[in-house]
């Protein structure tokens, strides 16, 4: 849920485009359900043919034909207009409909477009038995690899399970999977200590959409929609941070004149801009590695409680007991940033009991007191205090603070605490003036809300 946060990385774009936009024409005819390819029944997603439903044991001549416009007449209608307008594509090229289309292979290959993986057949994978799908992955590099005359290095499987991701980056051998939708730039996945790149794909910028509801009607549908998103995105290019544009496309949906003329006006109007870069997908893949290898760092959500523990423990000063309770709580990559797991201690230290939460006041020292100056202060206390030269102290400003440290405590029952990384020496002595003549009550409750920032400062010191 988290992502790249509030600010995304800067991708640097080639040439410092404002947008990449990438084309992706998915090669699925030859590969669909039919059972003459041993399939118990016919193919029931993505056509012309409204409501169309499998035929169990039988052939489904309409869906087979519709399929076969994609091969023997859209595929050449789109290579035409890809080629003459110098944008190069990424093929999600299905094994064994490649195998069965050499002609349209051999043209891909000259025209230099990239072709990865779009699975073993096109078919639905959610009820696959893991070791099945394991398998159809393996068996799908074999044969692109024998078909191509090179290995994919991309993978998008389409109508995936919930294996699906995890395998393909457990095969090893791929720079990029694209079996997500999550985001408008690539990142970094950990799958099983893996580093996997993720280049997320689109289900909504997509030609599919002529065969879904709800859908395009027609061309202009389609083109306003594309024309959208790009300006939106080149915009943001320019005033925050440059992102990706996926398109997909289908050779029996945008292959037919009356769809293709949408996707030629908008090919026109992203032609009007100089900042733009129209990538294949291995190019972004290839930048990104480059340009934002993966980093390491600290990852709650993968620690053991000891861990968490020993590397949170001190946040809310000597009350570890807050990082132990905090760790039972749901943890996942959403916390893997300051925000996060000050979210969670934050939890644990608002519902504690009264008692409890008191002991967390009375565990803080008191601002330039005995125990500064014993230097027996925590470190993250004693770097806090001396932010604000409280370190450097006066023998008037010493003796001042020694006063109002013990008439705050005499009044309120616990230490006078403000996240002093806020402040100026000056500024922390105006609020302690300030807050000693506050109620009890009311106090309290703002000593609790500066223990949850100096925790939010401490925090960002470690993660994120």
């Amino acid at each position: 849920m988290r992502g790249h946060g509030q600010t995304p990385p800067d991708p640097k774009w080639p040439g410092g485009a404002k947008v990449a936009v990438q084309f992706v024409l998915n090669y699925e005819e030859g590969g669909e359900n039919c059972v003459l390819h041993g399939d118990a029944a016919s193919e029931a997603f993505l056509s012309d043919i409204p409501g169309a439903a499998q035929w169990p044991g039988q052939r489904h001549w309409n869906m087979e034909s519709i399929y076969e416009y994609g091969a023997r007449a859209g595929f050449w209608r789109l290579h035409r207009l890809f080629t003459r307008a110098g944008i190069p594509l990424t093929i999600y090229g299905v094994a064994t409909a490649l195998a069965r289309n050499p002609e349209q292979v051999e043209a891909m290959k000259d025209a230099g477009w990239e072709i990865a993986s779009h699975g073993l057949k096109w078919v639905e994978h959610k009820d696959m038995p893991e070791e099945e799908e394991r398998a159809a992955i393996a068996e799908a590099v074999r044969l692109h690899t024998e078909v191509v005359g090179a290995r994919p290095r991309g993978w998008y499987t389409g109508r995936c399970s919930q294996n699906t991701v995890r395998l393909a980056a457990e095969e090893g051998g791929f720079a990029y999977v694209s079996d997500t939708y999550d985001d408008d730039l690539p990142y970094w996945l950990d799958v099983d200590g893996r580093d996997q790149l993720i280049i997320p794909y689109t289900l909504e910028a997509n030609d599919m959409r002529f065969a879904t509801a709800p859908g395009w009607t027609d061309g202009e549908d389609f083109f306003n929609y594309l024309r959208n998103a790009f300006d939106v995105l080149y915009e943001e290019g320019g005033t925050d941070t440059p992102k990706m544009m996926s398109i997909g496309l289908h050779c029996r949906l945008v292959g037919r004149p009356g769809k293709i003329a949408a996707l030629k006006k908008f090919i026109d109007h992203i032609q009007n801009f100089d900042d733009v870069w129209c990538p294949r997908r291995i190019e972004i893949a290839e930048h990104w590695e480059q340009t934002h290898p993966p980093q390491k760092g600290l990852r709650p959500s993968r620690m053991e409680k000891a861990e968490f523990v020993s590397a949170f423990g001190g946040i809310f000063e000597h009350s570890p007991w807050i990082a132990e309770r905090a760790f039972d709580l749901e943890l996942g990559p959403a916390h893997d940033c300051a925000a996060g797991v000050h979210n969670v201690l934050c939890r644990v230290f608002r519902t504690a009991g009264a008692a409890e939460r008191l002991g967390v006041l009375n565990a803080h020292p008191d601002l330039a007191g005995k125990l500064a100056q014993a230097g027996r202060l925590t470190s993250e206390s004693t770097n806090e205090q001396a932010s604000a030269g409280l370190d450097m102290l006066t023998d008037e400003e010493r003796e001042t603070f020694t006063k109002l440290n013990t008439a705050y405590v005499e009044k309120h029952g616990f230490p006078f605490i403000i996240a002093v990384r806020d402040h100026t020496k000056a500024s922390i002595m105006e609020a302690f003036r300030r807050r000693i003549d506050n109620g009890g009550e009311a106090e309290l409750e703002e000593a609790c809300r500066q223990v949850e920032r100096i925790a939010r400062f401490r925090l960002g010191d470690l993660l994120p």
